[in-house]
């Protein structure tokens, strides 16, 4: 094995040959996750819906990759409106990242408009 290690936790795998994740040493970089029903690639129709799926596949691939979401340092979001969609995101983000001194760096890009998908994430971690 070199010194890359693809990381692949027990979900839906990109359908081109690329890891969920990959790390090096004890940095973890994401491909990009989806919002899609684990195991059927079914977009569910709400944003709060796609993002409790986002949010357990960060969960997955850094505990994957050895790590816990404590080691994230940033997370990406890919939504259709990022000023409409922050009040949705910020749920689950405190859900996930609830003590205010110790949240990851946050941001938000607008996804095409034509994209199925109505958020799109990838995260940055250093394992500790």
């Amino acid at each position: 094995m070199g010194k890359r290690q693809s990381i692949n936790a027990p979900r839906a795998r990109h359908e081109n040959p690329i890891p969920n994740a990959s790390r090096i040493g004890n940095i973890v970089m994401s491909s990009v996750i989806g919002g899609s029903n684990p195991g059927t690639r079914e977009l569910p129709p709400t944003l709060d819906e796609q993002l409790v799926n986002v949010f357990a596949a960060i969960k997955g691939d850094i505990e994957a990759a050895g790590g816990t979401v404590d080691d994230i340092l940033k997370i990406t979001f890919y939504v259709k409106d990022p000023v409409k969609d922050r009040p949705v995101i910020n749920t689950h983000w405190l859900k996930m990242f609830p003590d205010p001194e110790a949240r990851p760096a946050r941001h938000s890009q607008t996804l095409p408009p034509d994209s199925r998908a109505l958020v799109q994430a990838d995260f940055f971690a250093v394992i500790t």
